[in-house]
């Protein structure tokens, strides 16, 4: 998932020719993740209609100070779109508006919204070469990058006055990757690698059928989710969910049984930093598969079952520098339960769920989490969103090793 995923952008459309990317600029936003609204000046419709622009973003486009209606003027308010965005991005950025913005001009509605703005502020210049080399124009860029903006520098190529040279805005995917590298400079997760194991595992019993269990997987996708918004690169090795993940900066690998999750997560292991294994693993399966669909003759049926690999006992008596975590679903004895896994395992943590916490365990939106260190810390917390689990987890975590 893009880290631009549930942020508010507010992107602001100028009077220059560049002015066409800016609809392939939301949509590029848009597929990140981002909710967007365009404030655009007045000019800048005789390049883009904001039919176009409000279409594509799917929210209304600000042009004006006032939107005429049947008996009286409506305002519209700068100050909230201001405040509203997580980000601003200016794009195409003319010469005229960038200069009005560094010397503090307020002439129109996205001027007004840019003083107001209290989020970064990122700029794609755009004008032709003479323009962008010429004095008064660097000065500009120096002053905006001087107040905090960014600066998202023009690319060189063939400009609209015919000639060749920098001053070309920069490409609207190449924008938001701009935005998305700035973003993680800051991401305390940054350089670290996590694997993540989630969901359930199915061992055959044979071609029609399985033993298994209630897990969705939401718990360890949530994970795989929060250590990617803080920078790391997640590999997620997912049983059979019915769950999507849509986090493209999530590596997704899906296997069945626990052979197949116990031989990819072995895979990874050795190369990352932070491993949890969060997945509901099958703790025995059949020791024969039949190859045929076994008929109901029967009364009774009687399968011979044998113990699956423990993939978090495997990696704990293998790791080195790897901080390594597991979970622990009790029903009985919980913390003393956990404990024993712990040490057992050699875990640098473990996760303590108990079924008997309503809203807890499988196929919940919540859960109620008790996080223990090897150092004997014990952090119980409330009853909240699997998506604040995961963000507790880590803040732990990361209190560890950072």
């Amino acid at each position: 998932m893009s880290v631009l995923n549930g942020k508010k952008v507010l992107l602001g459309v100028t009077a220059g020719i560049a002015a066409y990317k800016s609809a392939m600029l939301v949509r590029a936003l848009i597929k990140a993740g981002a909710t967007v609204q365009v404030v655009m000046t007045e000019k800048a419709k005789d390049f883009v209609t904001s039919l176009t622009l409000s279409t594509l973003s799917r929210n209304p486009v600000h042009s004006s100070f006032t939107i005429e209606g049947d008996d009286n003027a409506v305002w519209t308010n700068h100050v909230d779109l201001g405040l509203w965005a997580d980000l601003m991005v200016i794009a195409p950025g003319t010469a005229n508006t960038l200069s009005k913005m560094a010397n503090g001009t307020c002439d129109n509605l996205l001027l007004a919204t840019y003083l107001s703005a209290k989020c970064p502020v990122y700029f794609a210049p755009a004008m032709d070469l003479d323009m962008y080399i010429h004095p008064s124009s660097q000065t500009t860029f120096d002053k905006l990058t001087s107040f905090g903006n960014i600066m998202i520098p023009a690319t060189s190529g063939e400009l609209a006055s015919g000639l060749v040279g920098q001053g070309r805005m920069a490409e609207p995917d190449d924008i938001v990757t701009f935005i998305e590298d700035h973003l993680k400079e800051g991401l305390p997760l940054v350089g670290k690698r996590v694997l993540i194991t989630a969901g359930p595992t199915y061992e055959a019993i044979d071609p029609v059928r399985f033993i298994g269990n209630h897990s969705s997987g939401k718990m360890g996708i949530e994970l795989a989710i929060c250590a990617s918004q803080l920078g790391a690169e997640v590999e997620l090795v997912l049983g059979p969910s019915a769950l999507q993940i849509s986090d493209s900066t999530v590596n997704v690998h899906r296997v069945t049984s626990g052979q197949e999750m116990y031989d990819k997560a072995h895979s990874f292991f050795e190369g990352v930093d932070i491993a949890i294994a969060a997945a509901a693993v099958a703790d025995y399966k059949p020791a024969e598969v039949a190859t045929e669909k076994i008929k109901k003759n029967d009364d009774s049926l009687t399968i011979n079952l044998v113990k699956t690999k423990d993939i978090l006992a495997s990696m704990g008596a293998i790791k080195k520098n790897q901080f390594l975590v597991g979970f622990a679903l009790e029903t009985e004895n919980e913390q003393e339960n956990a404990l024993k896994k712990l040490k057992k395992k050699n875990l640098d943590a473990i996760v303590l769920n108990s079924l008997k916490d309503k809203g807890a365990g499988f196929k919940t939106k919540t859960n109620k989490i008790t996080f223990i260190e090897k150092d004997g810390t014990i952090l119980p917390y409330d009853l909240k969103t699997k998506k604040e689990v995961a963000s507790d987890i880590f803040e732990r975590i990361m209190t560890n090793i950072l």
